[in-house]
């Protein structure tokens, strides 16, 4: 499946962000996640469960039935499944034959995040999680948080693309958080296994649009803008705003620090769970609702992007190929990164 080789879609033997922690109540969460369905809830020790959202009996979605106590009761006939994904219930009859179970899948809590190992339970292993410490996620100072859970119309490799390759940001997000520097900039790469990483540092360029009123300084400003990618679908960036060096009073004075965190999750074949957080150095409480709602219609062009990619990947009679600009290095090689992951599950 486009972009990857027939066959493949998504590597299941990995971490992937199912939901927001303060998404998981003691409610049913109905959700799709590598084209499998999933309800999610929180039982009443607090433990965030995961199981098969299908029935086994005849296919009715369990995230849109019922939960008794800790149990999850379909909605169509009865049958009731616990924590573990175990049936203890028929109302029909007494017997419960041994192939009627759901699976359950491992999660973890982890920063604002549950995450959920689609894949092989065996293998789940917790420090393949993303190290938070790292993103600047554990510094109280940016006091970090959940903005926005979307559903985007598209494939979920294209959304992984589009933060791969920031050059994006000069024409996309021209009204918004880009500028051409953006484009032009030259990019720092680092490797690692599933791990890269991507520095860009714009020198005397024009304040973002989107912050042309915020500061009580207009002059052109020092830029660092860059992404970590933890594969397969999670991107912790930082975007820092100094005066520059040489300005005669404030020179090197920090305008902004923000930390900004994109969690890619596969959903069926054709959408994507998007999950977008912040966290501001110091800043006012006043500033993180008035820097939610400028960044909400950025959030708005990255998903109008992917869902008209999604259209035309749709519409050809053919499966097409991209022309490899000099600026696709880093989405063309977390391609291969992600491929190859799928090619070694199968071996």
């Amino acid at each position: 499946m486009y972009p990857f080789n027939e066959g493949s879609f998504a590597p299941l033997n990995c971490w992937y962000v199912a939901a927001f922690c303060d998404e998981i109540k003691g409610e049913l969460l109905d959700r799709w996640i590598c084209n499998k369905p999933f309800v999610m809830y929180r039982a009443q020790s607090g433990k965030v469960v995961a199981l098969d959202g299908r029935c086994p009996h005849r296919h009715f979605p369990l995230g849109k039935s019922k939960l008794i106590g800790d149990e999850v009761e379909c909605l169509y006939h009865g049958l009731r499944f616990n924590t573990e994904g175990a049936c203890t219930k028929i109302p029909s009859q007494v017997h419960i034959p041994s192939s009627c179970h759901i699976k359950s899948y491992p999660v973890k809590e982890h920063g604002m995040w549950v995450f959920i190992w689609p894949g092989d339970p065996d293998l789940a292993d917790v420090s393949l999680l993303p190290n938070l410490e790292d993103t600047g996620f554990t510094d109280k100072s940016f006091g970090c948080r959940p903005f926005f859970q979307v559903e985007i119309e598209g494939r979920y490799q294209l959304m992984n693309d589009n933060l791969l390759d920031l050059t994006h940001l000069a024409y996309l997000h021209a009204n918004s958080i880009g500028n051409e520097g953006n484009a032009s900039a030259p990019e720092e790469k680092e490797e690692r296994e599933n791990f890269m990483r991507s520095r860009r540092y714009l020198k005397n360029v024009p304040i973002m649009p989107a912050q042309q009123d915020a500061w009580d300084y207009k002059g052109m400003v020092n830029r660092l803008a860059g992404m970590d990618y933890y594969l397969p679908g999670f991107h912790a960036g930082l975007d820092v705003i100094t005066i520059p060096e040489d300005h005669p009073e404030r020179g090197g004075e920090e305008l902004m620090n923000f930390r900004v965190f994109h969690a890619v999750t596969p959903g069926k074949l054709d959408t994507t769970n998007y999950f977008f957080g912040f966290g501001g150095r110091n800043i006012p409480e006043e500033e993180f609702e008035r820097t939610k709602q400028f960044l909400w219609p950025v959030i708005e062009e990255d998903a109008m992007a992917t869902k008209e990619i999604e259209i035309m990947l749709k519409s050809l009679d053919f499966d097409p190929r991209d022309i490899v600009l000099g600026s696709d290095s880093g989405s063309a090689r977390g391609r291969q990164l992600l491929q190859k992951m799928m090619d070694d599950e199968l071996r």
